[in-house]
């Protein structure tokens, strides 16, 4: 009998992962799924905080996937090792801070590392020539395979059939008839085949799964940098620029302000961290000061937070600012709108 061969599956949670793992698991191929965990995926994250997307499922799509497929999928943190791929991108930014090139052959490679441990025997991703244009280009699929030590390794059974043939299809462990050549940005050969396997709840394209595409994220994230006078961060630092309007009045420190009760909720978990702001005669958002404030700027951040409570037109407004445990009060009278310069937010 012919050995059944292992392929490890990059499992983004979206519609083309899920598929390309599919064809494979109609080959007879055993599949098992792979999904990294960077901190900037958007994976339900703000989904699950805020009212306005309460309409959004609330769930994981890599793992949600990997229920529909019926295969194991391993979920690995690489926050730490994925910063110089974010800090020192080879080959370059995309429209915003999104090093795809380069993130794409960090996770091929970790992907072939993982196989090799655990015995499988070829790699497989959802790309697709033309749908990302900084690395779904047939000029840069090549790329990807040589410099993540893949080489011919890596099969993507979605576009297979535009691509050179790789070990699986020449030693038979696939049939390239059977693999697909879509291609371009239309999704309706990817719809059509959903259509075919039965898949009719996936997750639909939005610019990818990374807030490193989202300019306004990447705007925050570059503001973070120059405040500090470093590019680094952490875990707590990438989740925060996920939530509430970033204000920055003076270049030492920014306001966090929530939007509403979900955020609320959210930052009571960092109260001890920072510095942070509360109206007390009026209802109002939790703020938290990130940088160093001194009394003339608390002052100003105490009106600045006055302005987004229900006291915005009240003559004063009493705002509770607390310290490494010390609590003190101060009556302030709210900044007009106008006071707010567009150029404070991030």
């Amino acid at each position: 009998m012919a050995t059944q061969r292992k392929a490890v599956a990059l499992i983004s949670g979206g519609l083309d992962s899920l598929l390309a793992a599919k064809v494979m698991l109609e080959q007879g191929v055993h599949v098992e799924g792979i999904n990294f965990y960077t901190g900037f995926c958007v994976e339900g994250h703000t989904h699950a905080i805020r009212k306005k997307d309460k309409a959004k499922p609330k769930r994981n799509n890599a793992l949600w996937s990997a229920e529909q497929l019926g295969i194991k999928l391993h979920i690995i943190d690489i926050i730490e090792e994925y910063k110089q791929v974010l800090l020192n991108p080879k080959h370059g930014y995309g429209a915003n801070m999104n090093p795809c090139l380069d993130c794409k052959i960090f996770m091929v490679g970790k992907a072939k590392e993982w196989a090799i441990e655990n015995g499988f025997d070829f790699i497989i991703t959802g790309e697709v020539i033309g749908q990302r244009p900084m690395s779904q280009r047939k000029d840069t699929m090549p790329v990807i395979s040589a410099e993540s030590g893949a080489d011919d390794l890596l099969l993507r059974p979605l576009c297979a059939q535009n691509l050179p043939e790789t070990k699986p299809e020449r030693e038979g462990w696939v049939n390239r008839a059977e693999l697909h050549g879509f291609s371009g940005r239309t999704r309706k050969p990817q719809m059509a085949l959903a259509e075919k396997f039965g898949f009719d709840d996936y997750a639909q394209p939005a610019g990818g799964c990374c807030f490193l595409t989202d300019k306004s994220y990447s705007v925050k994230l570059t503001d973070l940098w120059a405040s500090r006078g470093k590019r680094d961060y952490e875990l707590d630092d990438i989740m925060l620029l996920k939530v509430g309007r970033h204000i920055r009045p003076k270049p030492g420190f920014k306001l966090i302000i929530a939007r509403e009760e979900g955020e609320n909720n959210f930052l009571q978990g960092y109260k001890k961290q920072f510095i942070t702001l509360m109206t007390m005669s009026h209802k109002g958002p939790l703020t938290l000061l990130d940088g160093e404030a001194s009394e003339e700027d608390l002052r100003l951040a105490a009106q600045i937070v006055a302005r987004f409570s229900q006291g915005r037109e009240a003559p004063s407004v009493d705002v509770q600012i607390a310290e490494k445990g010390v609590n003190k009060l101060i009556t302030v009278k709210p900044l007009p709108a106008e006071g707010i310069l567009p150029a404070w937010r991030v």
